[in-house]
């Protein structure tokens, strides 16, 4: 990084937050004696800085100093438009209208030499997200309750029922086109994830008698988009390795998992290798995953997951065998 454009970070940090030397040499990636000399530097040209000392202490601009108007190099305009043209792309979002006009902002405070610049790396290179035609009308007020901390009583639908939920909402994500509330659930006692189009309603309530001390010592993780992970009859091993062989199409799909996907590595030109230690409480989620890859992924080991496997393939099996006199598959 050059240093005038190290100076403006510099300036651009200070204008947000209280920062340290330390604090600002990590993000710049140089050493603190450089981030000592650029405060050096800015104030003998005039910027107002001063430091406060202490364990909270740090470097601040004096209050009302203003920083002169946005302008963005050709990469940052390429890094912010990128991302707001990826928002684009989601079927609903808490910023369906903001995302358009940010947009229109940017291109239009933008030198013409810098969009000519960048629109073409822009018609190249795009962020995939899946079209989904599903709407979550309390997706805001979903964002609101996380953002201030506060508990929630809602209806959620989930594939197999209704039910009244008390969460604690710790954050909202969106992965795969979908949006998605991460929360402390009263009723399970644990950690868990909710699709966000699947709540019906969603109010501020108080938090449970039992849990208002100690929340912070609670812990735990768990997913609930519907499906349940407890399903199964059979006793769940102890942690587990997993590995198994995947096709270009079973790597396609593991690789969308938010909790193995980065595992994933490729072994020959048409095979691919997927190998992980797999928690107790996860078994029944692993023998379902590898179950619904079918002929797209072959467990290599362990042995218990492949005569689960084969159990399920056979139960299926039986399902579909035809009847009496009909004609089998030709």
């Amino acid at each position: 990084m050059k240093r005038s454009d190290r100076l403006m970070a510099i300036l651009m940090a200070l204008q947000q937050r209280q920062e340290t030397a330390q604090s600002l040499a990590d993000k710049l990636e140089v050493s603190r004696r450089t981030v000592l000399r650029d405060m050096q530097s800015l104030s003998e040209i005039g910027v107002p800085l001063y430091a406060v000392s202490g364990p909270a202490g740090g470097y601040r601009l004096m209050e009302g100093y203003a920083f002169p108007p946005l302008q963005l190099d050709a990469q940052e305009a390429l890094a912010v438009l990128f991302a707001l043209q990826a928002t684009t792309k989601l079927t609903d979002s808490p910023f369906n209208r903001a995302r358009w006009t940010a947009l229109d902002k940017l291109r239009a405070a933008m030198p013409a030499r810098t969009l000519t610049e960048i629109e073409p790396l822009l018609r190249q290179v795009e962020l995939e997200v899946p079209e989904r035609r599903v709407s979550a009308p309390h997706l805001d007020a979903l964002i609101r309750y996380a953002a201030a901390g506060e508990w929630i009583r809602g209806q959620y639908r989930s594939e197999r029922r209704r039910s009244e939920l008390i969460l604690h909402p710790k954050r909202v994500y969106t992965a795969h086109g979908f949006w998605y509330c991460e929360a402390y659930s009263a009723g399970h006692g644990e950690v868990r994830t909710f699709r966000a189009d699947r709540f019906e309603s969603v109010a501020g309530t108080a938090a449970p008698a039992e849990l208002q001390t100690g929340m912070a010592a609670v812990a735990g993780g768990g997913l609930d988009v519907g499906l349940s992970r407890e399903e199964a009859d059979n006793p769940a091993p102890a942690d587990t390795r997993i590995v198994a062989q995947l096709t270009y199409r079973g790597a396609l799909i593991v690789e969308q998992d938010v909790h193995v996907g980065e595992l994933v590595r490729q072994l020959t030109e048409d095979v691919w290798e997927l190998d992980f230690r797999c928690p107790a409480s996860e078994w029944n989620w692993a023998v379902r995953l590898f179950f619904t890859l079918g002929m797209d992924a072959e467990v290599v080991e362990p042995r218990e997951l492949r005569r689960q496997l084969h159990l399920m393939s056979n139960q299926l099996a039986d399902r579909y065998r035809p009847a009496e006199g009909e004609n089998g598959l030709e």
